[in-house]
């Protein structure tokens, strides 16, 4: 559980760096840049999926871990450019926390 609780705390940092990153001048900071132009953090978030799914499929575990460790970046991006909160996100997860994948997508289809 200590891994975890570690593992917790450094998307947190992230997300804090992040957030400060929107008071920060777009000309010294790529956070602030996408920050400010959410188009383009959207369309970063879906290309390092593709990415990701590519080292998922045929890529190294090293890939794999990189490509996953860019497109959690560009989600914690696009979560502050909209303005939804890590408490947001984790209240959502944990309501589905002990409930089966598929009865929960089941749930959302009807």
């Amino acid at each position: 559980m200590t891994e975890t609780r570690n593992n917790a705390q450094e998307i947190a940092a992230l997300y804090e760096t992040i957030l400060a990153r929107k008071q920060a001048d777009p000309a010294d900071s790529y956070s602030a840049q996408l920050l400010a132009d959410l188009p383009r953090a959207a369309r970063k978030l879906g290309e390092e999926a593709s990415e990701t799914m590519v080292a998922a499929l045929s890529g190294t575990d090293e890939a794999l871990a990189a490509e996953s460790g860019d497109l959690l970046y560009h989600l914690l991006v696009v979560l502050v450019a909209r303005g939804v909160t890590l408490d947001q996100l984790t209240d959502v997860l944990a309501a589905r926390a002990g409930t089966s994948g598929l009865a929960e997508k089941a749930a959302r289809d009807a």
